[in-house]
């Protein structure tokens, strides 16, 4: 009477992910049925064109801006040896 029971009990699972429905069965562990849900939205061709502008776009100001500190930074390091290089031939 109980494997009766167990057989008719079926698990039904939400993928966190998909948001895709399982039915499992727990007495064999398989997956009865499946029910897929919505999933991402298709982007048509112009979209995605322009969204990968915007990331090259995006990426190419970041590019700048951290070539520039990279610029400000070895100014200031030529600056800083300059001024020790005085100092010490000062002491001299």
């Amino acid at each position: 009477m109980r494997k009766a029971k167990e057989k008719k009990q079926v698990f039904q699972i939400i993928c966190p992910c998909c948001k895709s429905i399982l039915w499992t069965d727990p007495v064999n562990k398989e997956v009865i049925q499946f029910e897929k849900k919505g999933g991402k939205k298709k982007e048509s061709l112009e979209e995605l064109l322009q969204k990968e502008k915007k990331k090259k776009g995006e990426f190419e100001r970041k590019f700048e801006a951290t070539a520039e500190l990279e610029k400000k930074k070895k100014k200031r390091a030529e600056e800083g040896f300059k001024k020790a290089l005085t100092e010490f031939e000062k002491e001299d």
